[in-house]
């Protein structure tokens, strides 16, 4: 493929979406390393068994009104792997997601079947989560004392099924793309009181992805690689765009950058040690409201699995 086309499909990408500064869905600056989780067909697209944990300080040491410490964090778990006997890969992926007085853990179990493109590989791929959302009500303090939906609710929980589907292609060690869309059903839980003028209940957060990357070779220095990649995520009331570009020394260092539109630039930093990688990221909040700033850490570790494919030496840039 052409960097023509490629930058053709990268403008086409960015057009088909308006971006504004809201997003429900959890962030993360190493949007990268969350692929197991936001997209179902990237399972097992690599050559081993991939195990990551990624935590996320959003606004480190954002308090309310009261005091109380209300700025985000979120822990992922996620692992993949190729399953040849299914002729594709297996993923699972936990979540724990905490917002203020609202905190949601989100289990999912994924399957991608892998088509064969000759010369590329498509991943197909579904996945099956289980979320439970739990917010305490009883520490909201709503602008009018007899709100209809918040009035006598104390902490309130429920849990609900819903799936994930997604397209991963990509060219080995080259460009790849992706779609997919996270609780596709937008499953509705149970109403939160028994008021019949409030219909509010809990429900999943349909999100939609769109992901793009092209790890660049430099031919005059082959220990360097560059590697820009996009991401767009939506619930098509607000929609978020990063653009990272890193360059990975000898395939154990990493240094780069992350602009998330409208709200930060981010400076990112990564070691790998034989199969462990460790990566580290800063946010530097560009909304001018005076928030602090965001820590994200990730520990990845590949398996390397004998595939009985043609020997080589490839790791996936993905997750360094």
């Amino acid at each position: 493929m052409k960097i023509t086309h490629i930058a053709l499909i990268l403008v086409m990408m960015l057009a088909s979406v308006s971006v504004t500064k809201a997003q429900q869905a959890p962030i993360f600056t190493n949007y990268t390393n969350s692929y197991a989780y936001a997209n179902a067909g990237f399972a097992g697209m690599s050559e081993g068994v991939n195990v990551l944990g990624l935590y996320r300080q959003q606004w480190a040491g954002f308090v309310d009104n009261d005091g109380n410490e209300i700025a985000p964090e979120t822990f992922l778990l996620t692992g993949d792997m190729p399953f040849t006997k299914l002729h594709g890969g297996l993923s699972f992926s936990v979540m724990k997601d905490h917002l203020g007085f609202e905190d949601n853990i989100n289990v999912g179990l994924g399957y991608s079947y892998h088509l064969d493109l000759g010369g590329s590989s498509l991943g197909i791929g579904l996945a099956g989560t289980l979320l439970n959302r739990t917010v305490d009500f009883s520490q909201l303090h709503p602008n009018q004392e007899t709100d209809p939906i918040l009035n006598g609710l104390g902490e309130e929980s429920d849990m609900l099924f819903d799936f994930n589907v997604g397209l991963f292609w990509q060219i080995p060690e080259s460009f790849y793309l992706g779609f997919s869309v996270v609780n596709v059903l937008e499953s509705m839980g149970k109403a939160l009181n028994d008021n019949a003028e409030s219909s509010a209940s809990f429900t999943t957060d349909r999100t939609f992805y769109v992901l793009a990357g092209y790890p660049f070779q430099f031919e005059d220095i082959p220990y360097l690689t560059f590697v820009p990649s996009v991401s767009v995520m939506s619930d098509l009331a607000s929609t978020q765009f990063n653009a990272s570009a890193r360059v990975i020394y000898n395939n154990v260092f990493s240094l780069g950058v992350n602009y998330r539109f409208q709200e930060s630039v981010a400076l990112m930093a990564g070691i790998t040690i034989k199969d462990l990688t460790v990566a580290y990221s800063y946010d530097i909040n560009t909304m001018g409201l005076g928030l602090p700033g965001s820590h994200e850490i990730g520990l990845s570790y590949c398996f390397k699995l004998d595939l009985d494919r043609t020997p080589k030496d490839y790791r996936s840039v993905r997750y360094l």
